[in-house]
């Protein structure tokens, strides 16, 4: 049997970046990076709702809070932190006030600036969220194996050079 020169040989690929060792194409990596993204998200945002009753978003604002000098942070310092819009972080702070584990308030030094204080409820409610989504997080990322810290890596020159650029 004679095989023409565009005709892949038996069992190999006909896409070329389906080989190993060849790059991916753009539009590959960064369907991969949405879907393990939204993956996650979802999991985790699914966990956290059923186990603590908190949205990932809740989760992160809390946690950003609780980690904050004096547990308390500016409702701009969680809008920067999370990637949030103004009405954004004050919807979510708000669902975490109604929860009652976080306070609204303002200091005496500048009574421009809101901020958002832990309660004990919110301490506790944020350590015991932690644990879930910390284990599930590196459970899930255990699955890049020895490729974590290139992974990582590359993930971060990416984000530095996409940092403040639209």
């Amino acid at each position: 049997m004679h095989l023409s020169e565009d005709a892949p040989a038996r069992g190999a690929p006909r896409d070329p970046a389906a080989l190993p060792g060849v790059a991916p194409r753009p539009a590959e990596t960064w369907l991969r990076i949405v879907q393990v993204h939204d993956r996650i998200t979802r999991r985790v945002d699914s966990a956290l709702h059923r186990q603590h009753g908190l949205s990932l978003t809740g989760f992160e604002a809390l946690r950003r809070i609780a980690e904050s000098p004096g547990e308390r942070a500016s409702m701009g310092e969680v809008a920067e932190a999370l990637g949030l819009s103004r009405p954004g972080v004050t919807s979510t702070v708000a669902r975490l006030v109604a929860d009652g584990l976080v306070v609204r308030e303002r200091r005496d030094a500048d009574r421009r600036v809101l901020h958002a204080t832990l309660t004990p409820a919110g301490r506790q409610r944020v350590a015991e969220a932690a644990r879930t989504h910390d284990d599930l997080v590196a459970h899930l990322l255990a699955l890049l194996g020895d490729d974590a810290a290139v992974v990582t890596d590359a993930l971060a020159r990416v984000s530095s050079a996409a940092h403040g650029r639209h």
